[in-house]
């Protein structure tokens, strides 16, 4: 054999006109002939190939809070399921929709929980203001402190075109 190329050509010729000709052991029938009977094949719709490819995951609903925990995801659920594990079908990417099953049959949807302030409607909101400025430029201290450090580095493409016959400049200088 004169490469993978010519062994895959002859292995394709083999299983084509000897192995799905010849009738089956178990069956009595070709190969061939057995996957022409099942034609026309039948093509799933988009909705199935989607559902084909969810992800699925095993969670134990929280008794007190109805809530399942998701990839760091707090999600609230039916408070019927409340201590009972249920399997969450899902797009890996897209949490935003999470379907909720029990026992096989939907629950509906689990909602993303947004934490909000648990207050008393007649309490007044705090007002939180904003601390007096400092006087220090932080950004500008950082960019003094990099165009400081810009300057001591060397700059090894003026060295490279130094070999060129060209004064090589110092490091920490000026390049002309």
């Amino acid at each position: 054999m004169a490469s993978l190329a010519e062994l895959n050509r002859l292995f394709t010729a083999w299983a084509e006109t000897v192995y799905h000709a010849r009738p089956h052991s178990e069956t009595g029938c070709p190969p061939m002939d057995r996957w022409l009977a099942g034609v026309p094949f039948p093509t799933p719709s988009p909705a199935q190939l989607r559902d084909a490819f969810l992800w699925s995951e095993q969670r134990i609903v929280s008794g007190k809070t109805a809530t399942v925990k998701l990839f760091g995801g707090v999600y609230e659920t039916d408070p019927v399921l409340a201590g009972r594990r249920v399997e969450l079908v899902f797009d890996p990417f897209d949490l935003t929709r999470i379907e909720v099953r029990w026992n096989g049959k939907p629950y509906g949807l689990a909602i993303p929980q947004h934490i909000r302030r648990h207050a008393h409607p007649k309490a007044k909101a705090e007002t939180v203001a904003p601390p007096p400025p400092t006087g220090i430029d932080y950004l500008a201290i950082i960019g003094a402190e990099h165009q400081a450090a810009q300057r001591q580095r060397i700059n090894y493409s003026a060295l490279a075109s130094a070999g060129d016959g060209q004064q090589a400049p110092t490091p920490g200088g000026e390049d002309s």
